[in-house]
């Protein structure tokens, strides 16, 4: 049971928040510099790394679509990336009304302790340039994935598959182990500095949102889809608890499949378009895992005093959906994925995609359960659209 506890992901990043406020509050500063250091040069392996995750997600996530292409998989994946998209712009506009006013007192508080505090210094810094920018990478996955799935035999695919391996090697054995280290000297930091108190309370606002925001998206995607197959939306989400609690315990939408498609199934959409929409979607639908990212970026923002308006987030909300599809099945893939558009178009320091990966990883389970329980709805409106083209 410990050694269960202790493996998993969600429990580590909790160890370490708490580690790093006791720490930075007790441990002398030339023992809290050493967290420091760790952190600097994390940040720049980090750096480093994301246009190489970019393009072995990307590439090789685009490559697999296109093997299969036909009108089911663009109808499905047209759904899929539009709910994607629903739910990254209304939780745009829901919380760049709330937010602003929730969390002023926050912004003030940090505005005060930012003027006079202390800074833990790394004892010493290593530059490591990333051998390309972020866009240049994502670009260059999508002309690499493109070409390469028009290609029946190509060596390149194999290469594609290869460090698509590699990268996810890189993501599950060296990165997401030392995330909770990574956290625990982000927390030492600000604990030292005294930041620590304004952001654990602006984290339980945000996290209340987005669980009733949550909520709110699966109740709008299934009404939908009630709408369309003249069933009772009660009665269809209702199906899909079992799925949605599974989700809640694996923190993975692959793992889930299994559950996700007998629900679907239970719900009377045929056992052909079920078999073919719920795999898929447990890769490209991704409406939950978006709405924290929209959210937690808005609020980080706003705390930080940095400005924002829709363009900025429409672009990012845009190239948050396509990025993601890429996320590999572990804890934490999807926000991976999102750190290089997190950089490039946000303008977010390493502080902040800490606190973004923290944030994140709080809620992957609500965030999960929102993904596949709206494959359900997808796969609902798909058997409908479908069957109606046959009949004619």
């Amino acid at each position: 049971m410990m050694k269960r506890l202790f493996s998993n992901l969600l429990f580590k990043i909790f160890l370490a928040i708490v580690l790093g406020i006791v720490f930075g509050l007790y441990l002398p500063e030339s023992v809290n510099r050493v967290f420091t250091t760790f952190n600097d040069f994390f940040g720049q392996f980090l750096n480093f790394a994301i246009p190489l995750i970019i393009m072995g997600l990307i590439m090789s996530a685009i490559s697999d679509l296109g093997k299969s292409a036909g009108k089911l998989l663009l109808l499905t994946v047209a759904i899929a990336y539009g709910s994607t998209l629903f739910s990254g712009f209304s939780t745009y506009f829901v919380t760049a009304g709330i937010f602003p006013q929730l969390l002023a007192t926050h912004v003030n508080n940090m505005a005060q302790v930012v003027g006079s505090s202390p800074e833990l210094k790394p004892y010493f810094s290593i530059s490591i340039p990333p051998a390309l920018d972020v866009m240049t990478s994502l670009f260059l996955a999508f002309i690499i994935g493109i070409g390469v799935s028009y290609q029946e035999k190509s060596s390149l695919k194999l290469v594609v598959k290869d460090f698509q391996t590699i990268i996810m090697q890189l993501i599950e054995n060296v990165i997401v182990p030392l995330l909770p280290l990574f956290i625990l000297g982000i927390f030492t930091s600000m604990s030292y500095s005294g930041k620590v108190v304004s952001i654990l309370s602006v984290f339980i606002s945000i996290i209340g949102v987005i669980f009733a925001l949550h909520i709110l998206l699966l109740l709008i995607q299934y009404t939908i889809a009630a709408v369309v197959t003249k069933k009772n939306p009660f009665k269809l989400l209702l199906t899909m608890t079992p799925a949605y609690f599974t989700a809640l315990g694996t923190q993975s939408s692959a793992a889930t499949i299994p559950v996700t498609l007998e629900q679907t199934l239970k719900n009377g959409v045929s056992e052909r378009i079920a078999g073919f929409v719920i795999p898929l979607c447990a890769t490209i639908h991704l409406s939950g895992s978006i709405m924290k990212i929209t959210a937690c970026a808005m609020a980080l923002m706003i705390l930080n005093g940095m400005p924002f308006d829709f363009t900025l987030f429409a672009g990012f909300i845009f190239m948050l959906g396509i990025a993601m599809v890429a996320a590999p099945g572990v804890p934490g893939g999807a926000i991976m994925a999102a750190v290089g558009i997190l950089q490039s178009m946000l303008g977010f320091n390493e502080e902040m995609i800490g606190l973004m990966i923290a944030l994140y990883i709080a809620m992957d389970s609500f965030g999960t359960a929102c993904n596949v329980t709206g494959d359900g709805a997808i796969a609902l409106v798909v058997d409908k659209i479908t069957s109606s083209s046959e009949t004619k």
